[in-house]
């Protein structure tokens, strides 16, 4: 097992949709936010190599959508996933498994690539999951969320014919040494994976914590559909990190990569930050 991180680039979101009901005044102690209470993120992936499998985890955003949409995202960063590939030696046609956490388009807008006038798959070679229960929430979307499941970024992977489902439950075997685990505060049935690497465990935690910032329990975004969901969700997942001492990767911490836990007298909080490659 190898695993790389697999840098895109950044955009900005609004801090305070980022953080909830926390006050600006303390949120951005840690997320300083622009003029426009823009934050900056990452789109950070992971790339997973077992055996002759080359699993990507998540997209990005990608570069399809027109101008108008972009404006609102601000995207910069010398970043790219064509380049990020290629510093570790691969090419986007090497990827087998295209693993998708949820269908917001920050996650799966790379999945998919204009071709002239049609819309394509990125990653033609490789077999595109996700679960039978996120997908159908994704393509009926609820008026709350349909900004975020952008038919383009979904459909044509459908009818790509390249889509296959995982089972909708905890602890789903995706590989010797990858576990799949699930979260349901964010959106419906994200999948978070868990990956036995190098005697560690490491736990891609993709929106159920996007951040450093968001390790405190009230720290929930407006953009959770169940937000008091993802507060029990959080609690269970960082105890367990914490028992486990589990890694967590980030997937759009602009600054930490990964890190371990600790029991502080504020609650469970970040022990040690460090690159996934000085694993």
């Amino acid at each position: 097992m190898n695993l790389y991180s697999i840098n895109t680039g950044f955009f900005k979101l609004d801090g305070g949709a980022m953080f909830g009901v926390v006050p600006k005044t303390i949120w951005q102690k840690t997320n300083p936010a622009d003029s426009n209470n823009l934050c900056t993120w990452a789109m950070r992936l992971l790339l997973m190599q077992e055996g002759n499998r080359l699993i990507l985890v998540d997209t990005g955003i990608g570069d399809k959508q027109d101008e108008k949409f972009f404006s609102h995202y601000y995207l910069h960063g010398d970043d790219t996933l064509d380049k990020s590939l290629a510093a570790h030696g691969f090419h986007r046609n090497d990827i087998t498994d295209v693993f998708l956490t949820h269908m917001h388009f920050d996650h799966v807008g790379g999945a998919i690539v204009r071709n002239g006038d049609k819309l394509v798959l990125a990653f033609k070679n490789a077999v595109y999951w996700s679960n039978k229960k996120h997908w159908d929430w994704a393509v009926n979307p609820n008026p709350r969320e349909k900004a975020s499941f952008l038919r383009e970024n979904i459909l044509p992977i459908q009818e790509s014919g390249q889509l296959k489902f995982l089972e909708a439950h905890d602890n789903v075997k995706f590989g010797n040494d990858i576990n799949i685990r699930y979260a349901c505060g964010h959106t419906e049935s994200m999948m978070l994976p868990l990956i036995n690497y190098k005697g560690r465990q490491v736990l891609y935690v993709a929106d159920l914590l996007p951040s450093v910032g968001h390790l405190p329990l009230p720290y929930v975004m407006a953009y959770d559909m169940f937000p008091l969901q993802t507060l029990t969700e959080k609690e269970l997942y960082l105890k367990e990190a914490l028992d486990n001492n589990y890694i967590l990767f980030f997937e759009h911490d602009p600054v930490y990569e990964c890190c371990t836990l600790q029991q502080t007298e504020k609650g469970i909080r970040l022990k040690e930050s460090f690159k996934l490659s000085e694993i």
